[in-house]
């Protein structure tokens, strides 16, 4: 071997010892931010009986308790969901697991590892944990997360006190389908449910697929999956006749140019993001099943009905969905058709039903500003303000910016006026 060559090698190992450091470093600052998370959430439970709020329907431990985990939420730009098994994650290394903890602040395991070890002890017996967790830290520095969490579920199978049978007759309460986002038009639907469910509804595709190849055939044994599942999920019918005369719908905004071909600005689908415009065009263009919702630089959409009316009256409601289209509280994804018409100033408190005082929130979101310290502010061009519990600001956009015409008079719903008396002696007031 050449002095080059022995060189090259030792300058790439000294590299490889600094990337190693960084991820020792990076583990230390998981373990540390548990600690802070935990110290946390001891210190919100302490403090719990000063955060009633005056008329709220909330006891004082529920109010701390939700306003915890929604600023932690908030503050790391995770969801609520997530911060709550973060929160859970924190108390296990401070309470059930401190040798992993421990490894964890050494760097001698990653933060993924240690999920690893929470996640598989958590139905661990109490008197079994610290054996479960010396078996698993012996070799966990060695081994990739996939190879940790397969010996780990081994071992926690064998300690588990209750039968697979037990608990998977809980799991089944846990299937769920949801749809991921992707680049370039696409994106991803999942579909969680059990083993032999999912593996038939799989055998029943490939099955109808395998009678669709032959030499004319041009699509690949992938695509073919595609579409049929598509095929399926959107005309077909269920053993017991479900679904028959139903198709999916989606809603479709169409920028007015691109739909008559003079520009090639994106449409936008909704809860998905820009779409490219010859799609947009073609479900814009009569397809059954597609709404269509066409902007334009004038609408005379309804944006106010002052304080006249409460209820919230179906031109801007449509308007506020295309705005919002997701819950407005920060990092809730809540689609708009599931959520309340909020008026941000509340009614009672002279607010009136008007775009610039209205936001769609879910149920759960609504509550948290009703029952908690949450405050919110609109701004201009329907960007929202939210105010913590601490006093810490967050703002949430709009999903879709739509300028409001310059003189739009709010106009209220109901019969045309009675044209004017000419025997009046003079014109009735404004």
């Amino acid at each position: 071997m050449t002095a080059s060559f022995l060189a090259r090698q030792e300058g790439l190992g000294t590299r490889f010892e600094a990337i190693a450091e960084t991820e020792r470093e990076i583990a230390a600052a998981f373990a540390r931010r548990a600690a802070q998370v935990d110290e946390a959430r001891r210190y919100s439970e302490a403090t719990a009986a000063t955060r009633a709020v005056p008329g709220g329907r909330w006891p004082a431990g529920t109010v701390a308790e939700r306003e915890f985990v929604s600023e932690l939420a908030v503050t790391l730009r995770f969801p609520q969901r997530t911060a709550e098994n973060l929160i859970e994650a924190s108390r296990a290394l401070a309470e059930d697991l401190p040798a992993t903890r421990a490894a964890l602040e050494a760097g001698e395991i990653s933060y993924r590892h240690a999920q690893v070890l929470i996640g598989q002890a958590l139905t661990v017996p109490a008197a079994a944990k610290a054996g479960f967790e010396a078996a698993l830290l012996r070799t966990a520095g060695h081994l990739t997360v996939a190879k940790l969490k397969y010996k780990a579920r081994l071992l926690r199978e064998r300690l588990h006190p209750e039968t697979i049978l037990a608990r998977h007759t809980i799991s089944v309460a846990d299937r769920k389908v949801g749809v991921d986002a992707d680049a370039d038009g696409m994106a991803t639907l999942w579909l969680y449910d059990t083993a032999e469910k999912v593996n038939a509804a799989y055998h029943r595709v490939s099955v109808t697929v395998g009678s669709l190849q032959g030499p004319t055939e041009p699509r690949t044994l992938a695509q073919l999956r595609a579409d049929v599942l598509t095929d399926l999920l959107l005309d077909g019918v269920t053993p017991a006749g479900l679904g028959a005369g139903i198709r999916a719908t989606v809603n479709v905004t169409v920028p007015v140019l691109t739909l008559m071909g003079q520009s090639e600005e994106p449409g936008h689908l909704e809860g998905y993001g820009p779409i490219d415009p010859e799609t947009a065009r073609k479900l814009a263009g009569g397809a059954a099943g597609f709404t269509r919702l066409l902007t334009h630089p004038e609408t005379g959409v309804v944006l106010s009905v002052g304080r006249d009316h409460y209820k919230v009256p179906e031109p801007l409601k449509n308007w506020l969905r295309l705005r919002d289209e997701t819950c407005r509280f920060p990092g809730c994804n809540q689609p708009a058709d599931r959520c309340d018409h909020d008026h941000s100033l509340d009614w009672q408190f002279d607010g009136l039903t008007a775009h610039d005082n209205l936001a769609n929130l879910c149920g759960p979101c609504h509550a948290l500003k009703s029952e908690t310290g949450w405050t919110v502010k609109h701004l201009a061009g329907g960007f929202l303000e939210w105010t913590s519990p601490t006093g810490q600001s967050f703002t949430t956009e709009p999903a879709t910016i739509i300028h409001t015409p310059p003189g739009t008079v709010a106009t209220p719903p109901g019969p045309e006026p009675a044209p004017p008396d000419d025997t009046d002696p003079e014109p009735a007031p404004f």
